[in-house]
Formats: C-alpha cells, structure tokens, sequence
C-alpha cells in the first residue's frame, strides 16, 4: 500500500489558487482519499483560516472538489446533449445520471454517496467522470499528546464522518513522528505502553486503510523467504495465484492452505499437517485473511 502526501488546499483551489489544479489532478491518481484534519491547539502552529475549526476545514477542502467535480459534469452535460440530438438513446441515461449527481453535488454531499445507490451500469457512467468525490474516503482527527482519547475537535469530525457514512479515526501526527525516530521495536513498544496504547497510529492506519480498499493479504512461505500479498477480498485462489505469477493462474491445479492461527498455535508447518489441518483447496475457494499457501499448478 503506498500513502501519497498531497499538499494542504486552499479556497479557490478548484478556480486554481494556491496549488490548484496541480494538487486536484494528484487526487485523480488514488484509489481513496485520508483526510487529516487538525484538532489540537498550539499557537506555535499557524493555521491558514486564523483559528481552529474542524468542520470548517472539511467543508472548504470538500467544497473545492465538489466544484471540480461540478465542472466536469456540466462538460459532459453539454457533450451528451450534443449526443441526445444526433440520435444517441444511451446518452438520454447518461443525461438523467448526471443531472441527479449535479443535484446532489449541490447539496454538498460527495459523489460517492451517489455512486453507491446505482446500478452496475449507471455506476460506470460516473466512474467513467473520474471524479474527485467518487472514492471512499478515510477522516483522521490529528490530536496532540494530551487528547490520543479525543477531545471537542474530534467529536465534530467523528459527527461529519457519521454522516457521510465514513471511516474516522483518532491518532496524533507528533506521537507517531516520535516513534519513527526510535531505533527498536522494544523502544517503540515502550513508548506506546508509557502513553497506554497498544499499537501505533500508523499500524491503526493500514488497518483501516485495507478495510476501506476492501483488500486483505495471504502468505507464501519458502526456505528462503516469507512473502505477503495484496489482494482484493472475494478473490478465488487462482486469480490469488496469479498476482504473483501468471503461469500459476493459468496453470493452477491446487492450492494447499494452512490458517495462520493454526500455525502460531501448533508452531510448525509439520505439527499442522499432523492434526490433519492442512486443506488441499480448489478453483472455486475464495481466499481469507492471513492465509499461508502453497499452490500447485502445471504449464
């Protein structure tokens, strides 16, 4: 998984102010949008609005790219019509999707939120758009040391990502910065333990990030190396086999899957096999979370 740090934005950024296009056109490239959001105070650290208010920095970002989005609707709006009139009957759907997307643009609500009620159809009319409101989004309250429990800032966020049935999530950017600069794992384990957390925000992070991409990982395991592999959930092991090479899709006969709760427990490959837990798997099995897998296939 890889996070792209995407500058801070300003009003009028969809007119082009501050970073403008530049920065909107590197939003089109990801899958889903984290949007951190400053909830602490400290007048060491200037914020561009003067002062310090939650909902009002979500609603200028998101503003900004329902404009944008805003504009590529009533550009294709013309091109459909454009079609309507020279006898295209598919652009009179794509006509009636678009108009009650403008609608609920203009209610400030984001595309997704509209997305999701289509049908698989209508759906690829939009995402045809690449619009800039159409990815799930992930809402990070950053707090200081003092509020890692959360604080008034955090309950505005939590309240707009309710409402946008959204992800959201507490950490604090300063803790974690701290934690990067310790050189073990037993120190950084330390450091958590003293501020009473379990595991750090960046660990929350990825957690949360691969339940909003709906990916999980299974494992291959050799003499030489143990590997993790991305993949999206509901996928069967060949197509699993296939992210790491094509020839073992195209060739897959079998896969052998051992539960990696099972190996932790019993603590060896040999000892799982011996309870008889080891499974010889098919085409049609789907693939789970923390699976270790040997797959057998012959070109």
């Amino acid at each position: 998984m890889e996070f792209v740090d995407i500058a801070g934005l300003v009003r009028g950024a969809s007119k082009g102010e501050g970073l403008g296009n530049q920065f909107l056109s590197h939003i089109r490239e990801v899958e889903a949008i984290i949007h951190i959001v400053r909830c602490f105070d400290d007048e060491n650290v200037v914020h561009v609005e003067n002062k310090i208010d939650p909902a009002s920095d979500i609603e200028i970002v998101e503003t900004e790219l329902i404009l944008k989005d805003l504009d590529t609707i009533e550009s294709r709006l013309d091109k459909s019509l454009k079609n309507i009139k020279a006898g295209d009957k598919k652009s009179l759907i794509e006509r009636e999707v678009l108009i009650g997307l403008k609608e609920h643009l203009s209610a400030s609500r984001l595309a997704k939120y509209y997305t999701d009620t289509l049908s698989f159809d209508r759906k690829l009319i939009i995402r045809e758009l690449q619009l800039l409101t159409d990815k799930p989004v992930l809402y990070i309250a950053n707090v200081d040391e003092a509020n890692v429990g959360g604080n008034e800032y955090t309950k505005a966020v939590g309240e707009i990502a309710a409402k946008e049935n959204a992800k959201f999530l507490i950490l604090s950017v300063k803790i974690e910065s701290e934690i990067a600069a310790l050189e073990t794992i037993e120190e950084r384990k330390e450091f958590l333990n003293d501020l009473g957390l379990h595991e750090s925000g960046l660990t929350r992070l990825i957690h949360e990030s691969y339940i909003l991409l709906n990916l999980m990982t299974f494992l291959t395991a050799g003499d030489k190396e143990v590997h993790s592999w991305t993949i999206d959930k509901g996928l069967k092991a060949p197509q699993a086999a296939g992210k790491i090479h094509t020839d073992f899709e195209k060739g897959f006969i079998r896969a052998e899957v051992i539960k990696y709760k099972d190996l932790i427990e019993l603590g060896s490959e040999q000892a799982v096999r011996e309870k008889g837990l080891l499974r010889i798997e098919g085409k049609d099995y789907i693939m789970e979370d923390g699976d270790i897998v040997f797959f057998r296939f012959n070109i």
